[in-house]
C-alpha cells in the first residue's frame, strides 16, 4: 500500500535523494523548500511527487502547508536545515552573534519542532517521524552543533508523546556526506581528507547511506525503535 510522505528541504542533497527513493518505491511524496527552482527540478513530470514552497521557521507558512497536504501523513522527514554560519555576513559584534546563533537554532531545531506540531493531527498511527541530525551534535560545531544536539534531546520527549499513537520518532545523524552542497563549495581538500581519515571505513559517506537508514526507520521492521539516534558516520563517532 502506497504511503504518503513529506520530506522537508527536499530540493537538493539528502532531501532530494530521499524524495527520489520513496517515489521509486511507490510512495506518494510531498517535498518542500524555500526555492521554487530546485523543487521544480525534482518533481519533473512525476505525478507521484508534489512540491510546495515553505519556510519551516514561519508558523504562517506552516499553517498554509498543512492546509495543502492530505489528511493522512504516514512519514514525516524533517530534513530542512543546514549550518547557517556559512551564509553569515562575517559581522562579529554581539548583536550579530546573537542573530547568527538564533539562525542556526531556527533552521535546525525550531523548524523541526514547528513542522511536527503543525502536522501533528495528520500523523497516522503506525507511522514515523524522522529528523536529520548531525555528527556535530556530538563533536561540536558552534551554534549548528548545539542546534542538532537540541534536536536529539527534544526528540526524546517527542517519542514519548507519539508512542501512544504507535508513531515512532528518531534521528538519523550523518557524518561527512559527499555530493551535497552542505559546505557551499568551501570544503578544503585537506579538511575533506581529515574527515575521511577519521572514519573506520576509510571513505566519505554517500547520500544513499542516509536514504537507507531513513527508509529502514520508516519501514515496518522498525516499529519498535523510537527515541533513538542512528549514527551514520563510518565510525567517525563511535558509540557503545
Amino acid at each position: 500500500m502506497a504511503r504518503t510522505i513529506l520530506v522537508t528541504g527536499g530540493g537538493t542533497g539528502i532531501g532530494r535523494a530521499l524524495v527520489e527513493h520513496f517515489a521509486a518505491h511507490g510512495d506518494r511524496v510531498f517535498l518542500t523548500g524555500r526555492r521554487p527552482g530546485p523543487l521544480k527540478d525534482v518533481t519533473g513530470a512525476r505525478p507521484e511527487v508534489t512540491a510546495l514552497v515553505c519556510d519551516h521557521t514561519d508558523p504562517a507558512a506552516l499553517t498554509a502547508l498543512a492546509a495543502a497536504l492530505p489528511e493522512r501523513l504516514d512519514v514525516l522527514v524533517n530534513n530542512a536545515g543546514g549550518n547557517t554560519d556559512f551564509d553569515a555576513d562575517g559581522a562579529a559584534d554581539l548583536a550579530a552573534y546573537a542573530r547568527d546563533f538564533r539562525a542556526n537554532l531556527d533552521a535546525n531545531l525550531v523548524s523541526a519542532a514547528l513542522t511536527t506540531r503543525a502536522l501533528d493531527d495528520r500523523l497516522a498511527a503506525g507511522g514515523a517521524v524522522i529528523h536529520i541530525g548531525s555528527i556535530a551534535a556530538d563533536q561540536g560545531a558552534g551554534a549548528y552543533g548545539a542546534a542538532k544536539a537540541g534536536l536529539a534531546s527534544w526528540n526524546v520527549d517527542l517519542a514519548r508523546e507519539l508512542g501512544a499513537r504507535r508513531i515512532t520518532a528518531n534521528v538519523v545523524s550523518p557524518g561527512y556526506i559527499a555530493g551535497t552542497d552542505f559546505f557551499r563549495d568551501r570544503l578544503a581538500d585537506s579538511r575533506r581528507e581529515q574527515l575521511i581519515a577519521a572514519t573506520a571505513t576509510g571513505r566519505p559517506g554517500a547520500v544513499d547511506d542516509i536514504t537507507g537508514a531513513v527508509a529502514f526507520l520508516a519501514s515496518p521492521a522498525a516499529r519498535h525503535i523510537t527515541g533513538q539516534v542512528l549514527n551514520v558516520n563510518g565510525g567517525a563517532h563511535p558509540t557503545r
